[in-house]
C-alpha cells in the first residue's frame, strides 16, 4: 500500500508540474543534417594569434591607413638595432617594408639578431616547429634559430641554418626546430641571430615564420588544441568568412578573397574590424581546407557593398561586385574547365567544392542605418538574387536578414531569412516558438549575451557564457530543431577568445598561448550535436517549464528526446515522462544530463583557473510496462534522452581514453 501511496502522489505531481510526453510514430519535419555549427571570423585575435598556428606576431610587418607600421612583437638581441625600410627590391610589391637588422650603439660582441614574443607568448613543447624566413644581403655563416624563455635564461631547443643569402636578392630559408624539454610557462620567446662578422653591408629579413604541428598536419594551418576544441563538437557546417570580416571596414578594404590565394609572399593582408591588422594567413583555400578536415559544409558569404562605416555602394557601381561574387561561387564549384576552377586546381584542390548556400552580405540593416537596409531590399539583394539564381539556379540564397512577418524584409520564395539572436537568456525563452509559423532561416550568429533584468544593447555583455544563459541557448536550440523544415541551421557565434585581446567576451571557447577552455554553452552544443535526428516527430505535451524536441534518427534507428528545463522561479525538480510509440516495455534508453554543480545560475567556466561547472552524467533506463521513460530534470538542466544507449556509453569510454590534461595555469 505504501509504494501504491509513493507512485500516485509521483503521478499527481508529474500531471501537475512535470512533462508527460507522447511521441507519435510518424509525421514531423525532417532535419536538414546540418543542424549545428559555427561562424568564424577574426575577432578577439581568434583567427591571427589563435586558430591559425603562426606563432610569430607582425611576421611582414603589414600596414595601411587604418594601422601604422610598426615593430610590434620585435625586440633587439645583443645590442642589434631595428629598423623598418622599404628597399628598391622589396620581397614583393604587397610587402613592401623589411626589417634592416645591424650592430647598435650598445654591441660588444658575439651574436647579434632579434626575438618575437609571439602573440603574448608561446607553447614550447617536444615537438617539431616548422620555420623560415627571408634574407636579402650577403652574409656567409650561420643563422641560430632558437626557443627560449623570457623569464630565465633558458634555452628550450635551437637548430644551425646555413647561409644561402645574396646580396642583391631575396633568398627564403626553412629549417625545422625541435626542443628538448618542454618550457614551464607560456612566457617564450623566439630568437634569431647570427654572427655579424660575416655581413658584408646590411641584412633586411621579412616574412619570418613558425608554425607548431597543425590540425591534419595541414601547411599554413590551424592550431592543433583549439581545432581540437571544435572538431569535437561534432559540427556539420561552418559560415565563412564570418559576419562584419566580410564587410570590411570601408567599401574598399572589404575581405577580398582573391587577395587570399596567393603563397604568404604575396598576401598583403587586411585591415580587420576589430582593431588590428590581419595577415591573410587565414584565406579561401585555409577555410576550404578546415572544412574538409572536419567534414563541414559551408556556408559562404559574397560582400554585397555595404561597409562597416555605412558605406552604400550606388546601383550604377554595384555590378564590380556581383562579378566578384559570381567569381567566388565559380571558384568553389566550378570545373578545372573554368577559369577559377582551374584556379582552385592549381592550389590543390581539383575537385568542386559541395557548396549549395551563398548569404548575400551580413547584417545589412546595421551598418548604414536605415539608408544601408533600404538599399540592400530595393536593388542590392534582387540583383545579387538575379545574377547568382541565372547563373547557379541549384544553389540556396540566404539574405543577411529575416522575412517581412518579423520586420524583415519580403523575400521571393525560396530566399532564406539570417537570424541573428544575441539576447538575455529570458528573451530566447520568450522566443522558443519564434519560427512555428515562419519563413525558412539560417539563425547564423546566437548567443545568451546579457543578464537578465539587465539594458541589452546599452549595457556591457557578460564575462563568459555562463549557466542560465547556457540553458536558455538551449531552449532556443531546441525551438529551432522542433522547426528544422524552417532552420536549417544554427550557428554559435562568435566561438574564440583570446583572453589577452578580445572586443567580444561572450564566446564558445576561450584560449591564451597555450591552454584552451570550454565554456559552458560548448557542453551544450557538444551534447546536441553528438545526437542528431533526422527528423522530428509530433508530441502530445505543451511546454514550460520543460522544454523539449522529440524525434528520430533513421541512420541508428533510435528514438531521441532533448530537453531543457528553464524554472527560474520554481526550484522543484520536473519529472517527465516521455512514452515514443511503438517502444515496449523494457527497452533500454541513455539520460545525459548536464547540471550546474555550483548551484549558481550566474556562474561560467573560468579560463584564469580552469573550473569547469559543468556536471554531466549519464544513465541508462528502462521504460515502464507503459512503454515510458520516467525521470526528473533538475532546475535550470539540460538532458538528452536516446535509445541507441550504447552510444554514449562508447563515448564516454573513447573520452577516457583519450582525456589527457590540457589545462595549465596561465603564464605569469
Amino acid at each position: 500500500m505504501k509504494s501504491f501511496s509513493l507512485a500516485l502522489v509521483a503521478t499527481q505531481i508529474l500531471s501537475a508540474l512535470g512533462a508527460k510526453v507522447e511521441v507519435q510514430s510518424s509525421g514531423g519535419n525532417a532535419t536538414s543534417g546540418r543542424q549545428y555549427g559555427f561562424l568564424h571570423e577574426d575577432i578577439n585575435h581568434s583567427g591571427d594569434g589563435g586558430i591559425y598556428a603562426e606563432l610569430i606576431r607582425n611576421r611582414a610587418f603589414q600596414y595601411n591607413e587604418h594601422y601604422p607600421l610598426t615593430l610590434d612583437g620585435w625586440f633587439p638581441v645583443n645590442g642589434a638595432s631595428l629598423e623598418l625600410r622599404e628597399l628598391d627590391e622589396p620581397l614583393s610589391d604587397v610587402l613592401p617594408v623589411s626589417m634592416k637588422v645591424s650592430k647598435g650603439k650598445n654591441y660588444r660582441h658575439g651574436k647579434i639578431g632579434f626575438r618575437n614574443d609571439g602573440y603574448w607568448g608561446m607553447d614550447v613543447k617536444k615537438q617539431k616547429y616548422k620555420g623560415s624566413f627571408w634574407v636579402k644581403g650577403d652574409y656567409k655563416g650561420n643563422f641560430e634559430a632558437s626557443l627560449q624563455s623570457n623569464n630565465t635564461n633558458d634555452v628550450f631547443g635551437a637548430v644551425k641554418v646555413k647561409s644561402n643569402a645574396r646580396k642583391d636578392e631575396w633568398v627564403e630559408h626553412k629549417f625545422e626546430l625541435t626542443p628538448w624539454e618542454n618550457a614551464p610557462t607560456s612566457n617564450n620567446t623566439f630568437v634569431l641571430q647570427f654572427d655579424p662578422k660575416g655581413v658584408k653591408g646590411d641584412l633586411d629579413f621579412n616574412l619570418i615564420s613558425l608554425f607548431p604541428p597543425t590540425f591534419k598536419d595541414r601547411e599554413n594551418g590551424l592550431r592543433k588544441d583549439i581545432a581540437e576544441s571544435l572538431y569535437e563538437l561534432h559540427p556539420s557546417i561552418l559560415r565563412i568568412p564570418g559576419g562584419n570580416m566580410l564587410e570590411g571596414l570601408d567599401n574598399k578594404t572589404w575581405w577580398d578573397w582573391k587577395d587570399t590565394l596567393y603563397p604568404l609572399r604575396y598576401r598583403k593582408g587586411f585591415p580587420g574590424v576589430w582593431g588590428y591588422q590581419q595577415t591573410y594567413g587565414l584565406g579561401m583555400m585555409e577555410y576550404l581546407w578546415w572544412a574538409e578536415d572536419m567534414d563541414l559544409e559551408l556556408v559562404v558569404g559574397v560582400y554585397a557593398g555595404l561597409s562597416m562605416d555605412g558605406s552604400i555602394t550606388p546601383e550604377d557601381e554595384l555590378q564590380q561586385f556581383i562579378d566578384d561574387a559570381l567569381d567566388q561561387i565559380e571558384f568553389l564549384k566550378g570545373g578545372v574547365d573554368t577559369k577559377w576552377g582551374a584556379r582552385r586546381a592549381e592550389l590543390g584542390h581539383p575537385e568542386p567544392v559541395d557548396l549549395h548556400f551563398v548569404e548575400i552580405g551580413n547584417e545589412d540593416w546595421y551598418a548604414g542605418g536605415q539608408a544601408g537596409w533600404d538599399s540592400y531590399k530595393e536593388y542590392r539583394l534582387p540583383r545579387f538574387i538575379e545574377a547568382i539564381s541565372a547563373a547557379w539556379p541549384e544553389l540556396t540564397i540566404i539574405a543577411s536578414g529575416t522575412h517581412t512577418d518579423r520586420d524583415g524584409i519580403d523575400l521571393p520564395e525560396g530566399i532564406y531569412g539570417d537570424y541573428h539572436p544575441y539576447k538575455m537568456p529570458d528573451v530566447l525563452v520568450e522566443e522558443f516558438d519564434r519560427f512555428d509559423n515562419d519563413g525558412p532561416h539560417i539563425v547564423g550568429e546566437v548567443a545568451a549575451t546579457h543578464v537578465n533584468g539587465g539594458i541589452g544593447w546599452e549595457g556591457s555583455l557578460y564575462y563568459f557564457p555562463w549557466w542560465i544563459g547556457t540553458v536558455g541557448e538551449a531552449v532556443s536550440m531546441i525551438g529551432y530543431e522542433r522547426n528544422a523544415d524552417r532552420v536549417f541551421a544554427t550557428f554559435y557565434a562568435p566561438i574564440l577568445r583570446n583572453m589577452n585581446f578580445w572586443n567580444w567576451s561572450v564566446t564558445l571557447v576561450q584560449f591564451d598561448a597555450w591552454t584552451v577552455t570550454r565554456s559552458t554553452s560548448w557542453y551544450l552544443w557538444e551534447l546536441f550535436a553528438f545526437h542528431p535526428m533526422s527528423h522530428t516527430l509530433p508530441a502530445t505535451e505543451d511546454f514550460g517549464p520543460v522544454y523539449y524536441v522529440a524525434g528520430k534518427n533513421e541512420d541508428q534507428g533510435s528514438f531521441i528526446w532533448k530537453g531543457a528545463c528553464y524554472n527560474t522561479t520554481n526550484g522543484a525538480d520536473q519529472p517527465v515522462s516521455v512514452k515514443f510509440d511503438g517502444v515496449q516495455e523494457g527497452t533500454k534508453a541513455s539520460l545525459t544530463m548536464l547540471t550546474n554543480s555550483v548551484s549558481d545560475p550566474m556562474r561560467w567556466n573560468d579560463p584564469y583557473n580552469h573550473t569547469n561547472i559543468v556536471d554531466r552524467s549519464t544513465v541508462v533506463l528502462s521504460a515502464n510496462k507503459d512503454g515510458a521513460f520516467e525521470f526528473e530534470m533538475p532546475e535550470l538542466s539540460i538532458a538528452v534522452l536516446d535509445t541507441d544507449y550504447k552510444k554514449e556509453a562508447c563515448r564516454n569510454k573513447k573520452a577516457k581514453q583519450k582525456r589527457r590534461s590540457v589545462e595549465q595555469p596561465f603564464a605569469a
